[in-house]
């Protein structure tokens, strides 16, 4: 029965081990009629979003007790992040704001919906410098069905396109 409950433990490790090489950050672009604005939500790892500051800006960076690291990751994600309409044209996406929820860090931007948006274009390259097997994944939602892009590091600008 011991040695049950090691071979268990240790398997809780390794899957904890394994989840944590996981490289990936999800982001939803959400048409809100309501307020009439895209919101766009990305959602990354706490401990990616440290390391990377750690990398990037600041060996001492801290995301858990100084706003000023908080605010430098959420400027390299949006320098990173684009997004346009099917003819190219950038949507002013402003920063609503970021915050530390648990395990993750959250930045939020919006812009108004352009009246007749018939899809968007994205690049999504956040964290990708950093480590090649990045994985950002971008929902959008609010527009018919939701349609789902996957960034890895090769991959440039994609398109969805909206059921009319």
């Amino acid at each position: 029965m011991r040695y049950i409950a090691l071979a268990l433990f240790g398997l809780m490790l390794m899957g904890q081990a394994t989840a944590h090489q996981l490289k990936t950050a999800i982001t939803t672009v959400l048409f809100n009629d309501r307020t009439g604005n895209i919101e766009v939500m990305h959602k990354f790892l706490l401990h990616d979003a440290e390391h990377a500051v750690q990398q990037l800006f600041d060996k001492a960076g801290n995301m858990h007790t100084r706003d000023a690291t908080r605010k430098q990751f959420s400027d390299y994600v949006l320098t990173r992040f684009k997004m346009t309409d099917l003819d190219g044209q950038p949507l002013p996406l402003e920063l609503v704001g970021y915050q530390v929820d648990g395990a993750d860090f959250w930045i939020y931007q919006e812009a108004p919906i352009p009246a007749e948006l018939e899809g968007l274009q994205m690049q999504h390259k956040a964290l990708q410098d950093i480590w090649s097997s990045q994985q950002n994944l971008v929902n959008v939602e609010g527009r018919g069905a939701i349609q789902s892009l996957k960034f890895s590091a090769a991959d440039d600008w994609q398109r969805v396109r909206f059921a009319q």
